[in-house]
């Protein structure tokens, strides 16, 4: 079995109120990794995503366009450690 990787992602733009967390869960959940999204205060979203490196790597990728309705102008992403979620969870 591949060793689980893990990203932290900030994605700013135009990325609350168009269904970018949701989306973001179901793709996460589709390419089977685990781990949260959430909104900030600042009118970004963050994720902590992780699983094998080619889930993670499309996550990322999926990150720099998201949902239909998302203007997406920055992506923030570093490697972090993973923490061993069991879902992604929707924060």
């Amino acid at each position: 079995m591949t060793a689980a990787v893990a990203r932290k992602v900030v994605v700013s733009g135009d990325v609350q109120g168009v269904f970018f967390r949701a989306s973001l869960g179901r793709e996460a959940r589709r390419a089977g990794a685990t781990g949260w999204v959430r909104n900030r205060r600042d009118g970004s979203v963050e994720a902590h995503l992780e699983g094998t490196p080619d889930a993670v790597a499309e996550l990322v990728l999926w990150c720099r366009s998201g949902p239909a309705y998302a203007s997406v102008r920055d992506l923030d992403v570093t490697t972090t450690e993973p923490e061993g979620f069991d879902d992604f969870a929707i924060r």
